[in-house]
């Protein structure tokens, strides 16, 4: 495995593990689990909600198709696609991470 292929999958890792932990602390401050219905309260707590979503949302997608599987029984097409975008999203998460950890000096 070439260095630039254990840099992508390490992003991609610290990006999904991230958003795995800030998902878990939402929950069990709020007792109700993170969707993408923090951006309706309107006003200031939807600003700060932009933040926690961009880096939260590839575990919010995940859980949401998988819950859309079970319950609605959505074709395979859709969770693989909704699947490769959390993916998508959480690799380019981390990368933001890992460029900031270096930015810092870790």
């Amino acid at each position: 495995m070439s260095q630039g292929s254990l840099q992508l999958f390490h992003s991609l890792a610290l990006g999904f593990a991230i958003s795995g932990l800030l998902v878990s602390v939402y929950r069990a401050l709020a007792d109700k689990p993170a969707s993408f219905r923090l951006l309706q309260g309107g006003g200031v707590a939807a600003v700060l909600a932009v933040p926690f979503l961009a880096f939260a949302a590839p575990v919010i997608i995940v859980r949401n198709t998988i819950r859309g599987r079970r319950i609605e029984n959505r074709r395979f097409e859709f969770v693989f696609l909704a699947t490769f975008i959390a993916l998508v999203w959480s690799l380019m998460s981390g990368r933001v991470l890992t460029m900031v950890l270096r930015g810092l000096g870790f």
